[in-house]
Formats: structure tokens, C-alpha cells, sequence
């Protein structure tokens, strides 16, 4: 807890980041970074450098879902992580495990998405299991004389839930607590799903990723949407750790000017983006935070899981309509940004470029591929090759 309260520490209050953004606007200025970075087109067409990523993703503590995609006991989110299918599921003692999603007879997987459940069964034949994983029944038992129920359990995965995120990570030896004590509180209690949501982008993870991270693009890409409410090229980025916090201020920022900082209400005048290296997005709206995760399925293909999370009241409909309409408004942002994703992933057979370039102004995108190169020469150690 101690290391969670220092890291939210190295973050700027909101009245500091306030401050910031109104000397940004005086001065006709925003963030910069100290690093221009040039990354190889290769890089995004690679089999070779996906297969590498998959194999940081299997070797990182990195966030599955938040909390409360698993509210009560039973609930359930199944899905792949660099290629592996798991279950995580909140047990009927509160507490959260992640299993390879095989079951022990003939490796069927034994859920897909989300759900709830009293226990897990086979759909193949009739195997179950209890929610912590044990073994619990098997059809015609006297049939296999030779299973240990006590041993055929399902495959533990570590898994550990911290401020309202659950973690998982692939690695036997992975230090967990360690891992995410660099994660500062993101998801306050009291979050609740609204929804969730899975679809397929044509076009490589980091191009995907790439697209959320800066503001030099506000003015050309949402010239109908965010550019007419919010700022062309003003953000203030900061880090901690691997990972990068992104404020985007709208226009509606200005009514704080004369406030003391005692009074300073950020909501509805900014979003922060907080990237958790290396494929994780939360992002904060009026009334609600979307956690986005990009699972990349091979070097032109990302599944998006996306949750809202929100810690409004499902008897309070006034306040929930103005936050489906805030997605609604968001969600057309969100689109051409995708547009231009997938026009950029043509772009990388053009053979006009042999590597992409960031600016000063994209530091978040800069340490994005600062960190992973430090990653693949890692790779050999974490392997154990």
C-alpha cells in the first residue's frame, strides 16, 4: 500500500495538472518530450517481432479485466492472453483465480466470455469443477480408475486483484505485489460495470495503441467531434514507471481559471489516459472510466476488450443517460480514430517508409517503444533460454 500511495504521489495533483494546461493555453504551447523515436515499418509486419511481444505479454504481470466485471461469486471472464485460453473467476470466498481454460480430461475449454456460474462443467462430458478449480465430480467415475480427483484440478494461473484491476501473470515465478505497486488507485471503490464489449481491428496492436496517446491529431482527425470542445496539440504527460498518464483538457476547463485549487473538480473538463505498459488503456469521462485492453492476435489483427465502469447508481437514470449519451459522442471520436488506424495499417505495405516517426509531442507513443525494446533484449533472461 505504501508503494502505491508513492507512486500516486509522482502524479500530478489535478489542480497541478489544471495549472499546467492554463500556462499551456497562455503560452500557445503543450508537454513535450526530450526523445524523437523512429520505429522500423518492420516492426508492425513482423511474425518474428509479434511472436516476441506474445512472449512479453506471457512473461508480464499485465491487467485482465477490472473488478467489477467479476462482482459476485461466480462471475467469470474468459478470453485468450497472448494465445492462452483463461478463466478468471471470483470464487465462492470473494476471492479471484485465473485457470487455464482446458479441462483435465480432453482439454475442451470449458466457458467463452462472460457469465456467471455455480461451478464449471465440460460441454464435452459432464467434467466439473468448483469455483477455486478443484476437480468435483466426473460422470461415470468408475470408468477411470486412475484419476486422482485431488490432483486433476484445473491449471492455476497467478492472479491478484489490486485496486479495483485484476492481474494475471503466465510466469510461474512472477512477483505480483511487486509488479503492481507501480499501478496507482485507478478505479476508486464502489465502480460498477455498465458494460462490456469485444471487437476485431483489422490492424497491429501498437498502431491500434498508438492512436490514444497523443493530441497532435485532435485538430485534423476529429475536426467535427473532440476538436470543436477540446484543444489541438495541448496535453500534459507524465510517467510513472513503464507507464504514461495523458490529460486532454476541453475547452470547458476555462470555467476552473478563477477557483481555488480547494474547489478544483476535474470531472468534465478533461480526460486522463493512463497507459499501464504495454497494452492496457484507462481512460476517465464524466461519470465513467473505460478500461481497454488489446490483445494482439497476429501482426494485422487486435481483439479489443473494452469495459465502462462507473459509480453511479442503477436507480439514478438521469445521471445514466448523460453518460450513454457522453459515450455515444465519444464513441463517433472513436471511430474516426479507427478509420485512421486502418488507413495507417495499409500504409505499412505502401513501401513509402521504412520506419514510422515520433515527435516531441508523442512522448507517451516514444516510451511505448523505448520500454519494449528493452523488453525483446530481455527476452532470452525471462524465458530461460
Amino acid at each position: 500500500m505504501t508503494e502505491n500511495t508513492n507512486v500516486q504521489n509522482q502524479l500530478l495533483s489535478d489542480a497541478e495538472v489544471v495549472q499546467r494546461i492554463f500556462v499551456h493555453i497562455d503560452n500557445g504551447t503543450t508537454d513535450k518530450g526530450k526523445q524523437t523515436w523512429k520505429e522500423p515499418v518492420d516492426n508492425y509486419r513482423s511474425k518474428k517481432r509479434l511472436d516476441a511481444e506474445l512472449r512479453i505479454l506471457q512473461n508480464r504481470t499485465i491487467v485482465f479485466c477490472p473488478s467489477s466485471a467479476l462482482a459476485k461469486p461466480g462471475d467469470y471472464v474468459a478470453r485468450d492472453v497472448a494465445g492462452m485460453p483463461l478463466i478468471t473467476i471470483r470464487g465462492l470466498d470473494g476471492n479471484v483465480r485465473t485457470f487455464r481454460n482446458a479441462c483435465r480430461h480432453r482439454g475442451v475449454q470449458l466457458v467463452n466470455g462472460q457469465g456467471c456460474a455455480r461451478s464449471l462443467v465440460c460441454p464435452y462430458h459432464g467434467w466439473a469443477y468448483s469455483l477455486d478449480g478443484s476437480l468435483k465430480s466426473i460422470p461415470h467415475e468408475h470408468g477411470f480408475p486412475d484419476v486422482d480427483k485431488a490432483t486433476r484440478g484445473l491449471v492455476a494461473v497467478a492472479c491478484y486483484e489490486s485496486n479495483g484491476l485484476v492481474f494475471i501473470n503466465q510466469h510461474s515465478q512472477a512477483n505480483m505485489e511487486q509488479d503492481v505497486s507501480f499501478v496507482p488507485k485507478l478505479i476508486p471503490d464502489g465502480y460498477r460495470l455498465l458494460n462490456s464489449g469485444s471487437q476485431v481491428v483489422k490492424a497491429n496492436w501498437k498502431l491500434h495503441l498508438e492512436s490514444s496517446l497523443e493530441g497532435y491529431h485532435i485538430r485534423q482527425t476529429h475536426k467535427s467531434t473532440f476538436f470543436p470542445v477540446q484543444y489541438d496539440n495541448l496535453t500534459v504527460i507524465e510517467t510513472f514507471g513503464e507507464n504514461s498518464r495523458v490529460a486532454f483538457p476541453y475547452q470547458s476547463i476555462e470555467g476552473l481559471r478563477h477557483k481555488k485549487q480547494t474547489n478544483i473538480n476535474v470531472n468534465g473538463r478533461l480526460t486522463y489516459v493512463y497507459h499501464l505498459f504495454p497494452n492496457v488503456v484507462i481512460s476517465t469521462f464524466p461519470g465513467c472510466m473505460q478500461v481497454v485492453i488489446l490483445e494482439p492476435i497476429d501482426e494485422s489483427t487486435t481483439r479489443q476488450h473494452s469495459y465502462l465502469v462507473s459509480d453511479i447508481g442503477e436507480n439514478e437514470t438521469k445521471q445514466l443517460d448523460a453518460v450513454f449519451e457522453g459515450q455515444k459522442f465519444a464513441a463517433k471520436g472513436a471511430i474516426e480514430d479507427l478509420e485512421i488506424v486502418l488507413s495507417a495499417q495499409r500504409g505499412l505495405a505502401s513501401g513509402a517508409n521504412a520506419f514510422l516517426e515520433f515527435g516531441l509531442f508523442e512522448t507517451a507513443i516514444v516510451r511505448l517503444h523505448a520500454h519494449l525494446a528493452k523488453e525483446f533484449e530481455r527476452l532470452p533472461k525471462l524465458s530461460g533460454e
